[in-house]
């Protein structure tokens, strides 16, 4: 369902998109204009019970300017029913949400003003071209005239196609459609509700690349999404949720670390590199139903040892092999799946 708010009471005049922050570059450039950045989306203490039953037990977290924030869970962790207090659908029970300092439970309309969202998936009228569907949602915001709809049109790349009837679209086009309904009103915060689903993987690169952009741009993206393969090339920061509550937030590379990773060795004699493997104290073997991985690191596991063990030992490990005469195939690092993520950030909550 796309939302649209169709109330726009600020009167000042807005650029196309933010303009990017200028703070003094460093090597590290992106993640030091994020630290000094203003917060756009301020989450505090969310909690919603249904029906006698509390679905959000506790969610906090902070989105930058010009930021990619991940929101990432299981289905059924919470996700949407956030993304709904966040775009005030539904009401907390407990705890506020700020958007650009302004709270969306005491003044709605001034903090949704500057945010654009698609929650769940973007509903178009199929019958209707893709410009005569923006012409429809600018009908419900002050300022949107055809020259805005000629812009987003460009910048979600549909320029060619605006004006074909939107049941011929793909369904990356129409992902993109709704993005571009949403941009409409020059929002400074996007919110998207699991924007890859269904897309091929050429669709999804081209939306992880449009999202960059976007972020590049100034704009902040809030984005959901149970797939951690996708999170970790897409965003900035994530925050972890499961269960109705925040496990864990921050750069998606320390909260992978945080649930370790495995080494998967290829050699030709994999049992006698087992054998030597075993030698070194600080790795521990893996059998089957020990580990737990991403369905694109399972095609290489045949044949492979799995094992834990810091990344500090490799080096000598494979020089240990060549020094036997192992042909050394391949040593690949793999993290764990979302899953492994979960149950140790849990096991941590729970000691």
């Amino acid at each position: 369902m796309t939302i649209e708010y169709k109330i726009r009471k600020l009167d000042q005049e807005k650029e196309v998109l933010p303009q990017k922050l200028e703070l003094e570059p460093e090597p590290d450039g992106r993640d030091k204009r994020l630290s000094e950045a203003a917060t756009v989306l301020s989450v505090r203490g969310l909690k919603k019970k249904i029906r006698g039953t509390w679905i959000i037990h506790q969610v906090d977290f902070d989105v930058k300017a010009g930021e990619i924030f991940g929101f990432l869970g299981p289905n059924g962790s919470g996700k949407t029913t956030t993304i709904r207090m966040l775009v005030d659908l539904i009401k907390p029970t407990e705890g506020e949400v700020l958007i650009g300092g302004h709270s969306v439970q005491r003044n709605p309309e001034r903090a949704l003003a500057e945010v654009g969202s698609i929650v769940e998936n973007p509903e178009m009228y199929p019958f209707m071209s893709g410009w005569e569907n923006l012409e429809h949602f600018a009908r419900m915001q002050r300022g949107i005239d055809k020259n805005r709809i000629r812009e987003v049109a460009e910048i979600v790349r549909l320029d060619d196609r605006i004006h074909d009837k939107v049941k011929t679209y793909s369904l990356g086009m129409r992902q993109r459609l709704g993005i571009a309904q949403a941009l409409l009103g020059r929002p400074k915060l996007l919110i998207l509700d699991e924007p890859t689903n269904g897309l091929d993987p050429k669709g999804i690169k081209e939306l992880r690349e449009f999202i960059r952009m976007l972020a590049d741009s100034g704009i902040s993206l809030f984005i959901s999404s149970h797939l951690l393969s996708e999170i970790q090339l897409m965003c900035d920061r994530v925050a972890i949720i499961a269960g109705g509550r925040v496990l864990s937030v921050g750069r998606v590379d320390e909260l992978v670390a945080q649930a370790g990773s495995y080494v998967l060795w290829k050699t030709d004699r994999p049992a006698e590199a087992e054998s030597l493997l075993l030698q070194e104290p600080q790795l521990r073997i893996l059998r089957e139903g020990e580990y737990r991985m991403d369905e694109s690191a399972l095609a290489h596991l045949e044949g492979a040892v799995v094992t834990t063990v810091p990344e500090a030992v490799l080096p000598g490990l494979v020089a240990r092999l060549a020094g036997a005469g192992i042909a050394i195939h391949a040593v690949q690092r793999v993290a764990p799946t979302l899953e492994e993520m979960f149950l140790t950030l849990t096991e941590e909550n729970e000691s």
